[in-house]
């Protein structure tokens, strides 16, 4: 099937972006895509698919804060028009993609593929020659071995239900869990009959802990119950539905049960043992530069050990796509990922979002710090629209420069972007404090001033 410089497993964002880069740049490349509907988790199934219920969630929660502020009924939901709009975009994804490619003369295989070695990809019953490999595959939701496996369905089937059960369950502490629990609450599920089943005693790990604390509180307030150190036994199917069993002894009725603990590397097909390619249970091992354990084979997006999120892949994309050009051109110049200003937003309602590093960490690191923080804001910005939840907490080093931000609002997304480039670009806190002077006022941006104040020297 011939030789390309560059050959690429996966037409999700990350495989996307690096064939596009390389491509540009002159490259012969080639990408292969075992799904009969490349685009990948984001575009179908992730991050684009689900703003669609966000975006009418938000709404929802937003007029039912502004009850006796000015609302005086609660929006009428259709779950089906709402679908029907998530599938109007997503339905054109695949040949979108194929065309995109195309577009960029980058040739495009539908075929399962994997390594034979570190110079040779099989793809279908054919075999590809390539200088250098990108391993882009993704990752696939996490194996539950719990008795009665066959009774939960995934986050796509969610996505794609006919109609919103009115009792519905979510096992695992994570993203999805949380975020398609906030819709479920604002779409149509019945208050009170909204779980999210968690084994540890934590969720949402990745976020500071008090932030989270604050958040459990909102979903509760919004009818979502919230079992933690919940060990699932067994799921069952009934005549009403499924019975939830723990090994507590309690059980939960519920219409559906949906997969919610998180997603593991999708690997276990690429045959990486052929080429040398260290691996671990959390994903193909990198360096910064995005190079494998093997000089010419590159992993990126979910299917490597770092966070999994759309714009870390692309970015991990650019960066091994400039390496391999570097190497191809002989240059000893390499380019570096970089996580530690790495925004991170969960789609509730209120949002969180952080950037940096949680107080906890900082706490077991013994770093130094100081701290602005409050929490159930009652700044006008908030009373304005009846949101009682809001917070914030920023943490900073002895010089004022930013060593993490945490945000709980309904714009938290642009919020954090800022602090995100104060960090990019090295900016202490007294000067971002006095660029915001002149954010449009009154905004959430503006309240920015008020975050920081407390941390400018006297």
């Amino acid at each position: 099937m011939g030789h390309f410089e560059v050959v690429i497993l996966g037409t999700g964002t990350a495989g996307q972006t690096a064939a596009h880069h390389l491509a540009g740049e002159g490259l012969n490349v080639a990408i292969v895509e075992s799904s009969s509907t490349p685009g990948g988790t984001c575009a179908l199934f992730g991050c684009q698919a689900k703003k669609w219920l966000y975006e009418v969630t938000e709404t929802v929660a937003r007029c039912n804060h502004l009850r006796g502020l000015g609302i005086t009924a609660p929006p009428q939901v259709n779950w089906q028009e709402i679908i029907a709009a998530k599938n109007r975009f997503t339905s054109k994804v695949p040949e979108n993609t194929v065309k995109s490619l195309a577009g960029s003369e980058i040739t495009y295989f539908n075929a399962q593929g994997s390594l034979i070695d570190t110079n040779r990809v099989q793809v279908g019953a054919d075999t590809i020659q390539a200088d250098f490999i990108i391993l882009a595959t993704g990752a696939t939701p996490r194996p539950l071995s719990l008795k009665g496996h066959e009774h939960i369905c995934t986050s796509n089937d969610f996505l794609d239900f006919p109609q919103l059960p009115p009792r519905i369950a979510f096992i695992g502490g994570g993203f999805i869990s949380f975020e398609f629990a906030h819709f479920a609450a604002r779409l149509g599920s019945s208050k009170g009959q909204i779980h999210i089943i968690l084994r540890s005693s934590n969720a949402l790990r990745s976020f500071d802990s008090e932030m989270v604390d604050l958040l459990t509180i909102a979903s509760e307030q919004e009818g979502i119950q919230i079992h933690t150190e919940a060990q699932v036994e067994s799921v069952t199917q009934n005549k009403s539905g499924y019975r939830i069993l723990l090994t507590s002894g309690e059980s939960i009725e519920v219409d559906r049960v949906v997969h919610g603990a998180g997603r593991v590397a999708n690997i276990s097909q690429l045959n990486l043992a052929n080429a040398g390619v260290e691996a671990s249970p959390q994903g193909i091992t990198v360096n910064s530069h995005m190079r494998s354990s093997v000089p010419n084979i590159y992993a990126i997006g979910d299917c490597v050990n770092s966070p999994q999120l759309a714009r870390v892949a692309d970015q991990e994309a650019h960066i091994a796509a400039r390496n391999i050009i570097a190497s191809r051109e002989g240059s000893t110049k390499k380019s570096q990922m970089d996580y530690g200003s790495t925004p991170i937003v969960l789609f509730t309602y209120p949002q969180l979002a952080m950037v940096g590093k949680t107080e906890d960490q900082l706490k077991q690191e013994q770093t130094r710090y100081w701290k602005s923080y409050s929490s159930n804001l009652a700044w006008p910005t908030y009373r304005r629209i009846g949101m009682r939840n809001a917070a914030f907490k920023i943490l900073v080093d002895n010089s004022g420069k930013f060593l993490g931000a945490h945000i709980l609002s309904d714009n938290a997304t642009g919020l954090i972007n800022t602090i995100k480039q104060a960090m990019i670009d090295d900016i202490s806190v007294s000067h971002l404090h006095e660029c915001n002077i002149l954010a449009p006022y009154p905004s959430r941006e503006s309240d920015l001033i008020y975050m920081l104040a407390p941390l400018l020297d006297d």
